[in-house]
């Protein structure tokens, strides 16, 4: 990837993180996850009753698909991401919702009633 095209991509995963409250990159959409630890992020933020929720697809852009793993040091999809900030992926999300932590952190930030 070029230094533009990176610089590109990090601006585009920059102001989406920093635009919506929350944001998931991962595989596939909400409707239709391509994979299972994506399919498992969705259902643990249904669960935690989020309403307010912004997707990125990264099957359809190889370079975003790079890109936010390079954007957050994070090597794995799917990628949560609350008010602009890193939370993590598959696993912290269920740890943090088992143990009540991800509940007022999406409330904080307006993704739940």
């Amino acid at each position: 990837m070029s230094d533009t095209v990176q610089s590109e991509v990090h601006n585009f995963i920059r102001e989406t993180v920093t635009e919506h409250p929350l944001v998931l990159f991962m595989k596939g959409t909400a409707q239709f996850p391509q994979c299972g630890f994506s399919a498992r992020a969705i259902q643990i933020l249904k669960e935690e009753g989020v309403t307010q929720l912004v997707t990125v697809n990264v099957l359809d852009d190889a370079e975003v698909r790079q890109g936010i793993k390079d954007y957050s040091n994070w090597p794995t999809i799917p990628q949560l991401y609350v008010k602009g900030e890193f939370v993590g992926g598959t696993d912290i999300l269920g740890e943090m919702h088992q143990n009540g932590e991800l509940a007022p952190m999406l409330k904080e930030a307006g993704a739940i009633a």
